[in-house]
């Protein structure tokens, strides 16, 4: 079976367990180029030079983190999906990783649902791209639309139950 190629930046201050990540990605069907990320320069270093699939970060890293590398992403205003991979994490750190942007937050011992855990943060991340996608063109369509209309030299009007919901300059 082949495997998917999947770029991912894993955000981890111990070899060991950045090595767990990419077996359990490879079990789950995925080929990962995985570089190793401790601190905030690196990863902002990173994200400048190629596109990522996926970042995956411990949430606990002496000097860095799983919430800030979640700002440092936002911070670049890129839409790349954040999975937080912890061993010390409790429900109420959890939900404000959600809250601040993250799309799921695992255990590490508990690394068998790593696999779902991507496919639906890819699957996400998709959906998002293709409807920024529609609404550009929607938006770029309306501009058209208005600018057409604005310019036409006859009038041109809207007449719904005698009333006028729009005219143009004309």
């Amino acid at each position: 079976m082949s495997k998917i190629p999947l770029k991912v930046m894993i955000v981890e201050d111990s070899n060991d367990d950045a090595e767990l990540l990419v077996h359990a990605l490879d079990r789950a069907g995925y080929k990962s180029t995985t570089p190793l990320v401790q601190s905030a320069e690196k990863m902002k270093s990173l994200l400048g030079k190629q596109t990522w699939d996926l970042i995956t970060s411990d949430y606990v890293i002496p000097g860095f983190g799983g919430l800030a590398a979640l700002e440092v992403l936002r911070e670049n205003d890129l839409d790349i999906p954040f999975i937080i991979v912890s061993g010390k994490i409790g429900e109420d750190v959890a939900v404000e990783a959600l809250k601040a942007g993250a799309n799921d937050y695992l255990l590490k011992d508990r690394l068998t649902r790593l696999g779902a855990a991507v496919d639906r943060a890819l699957k996400e991340a998709a959906q998002k791209k293709k409807r920024r996608i529609a609404e550009a063109a929607l938006h770029e369509s309306e501009d058209r639309y208005r600018r057409l209309v604005e310019s036409c030299p006859d009038a041109m009007f809207i007449l719904t139950d005698g009333i006028f919901s729009f005219a143009n300059r004309a």
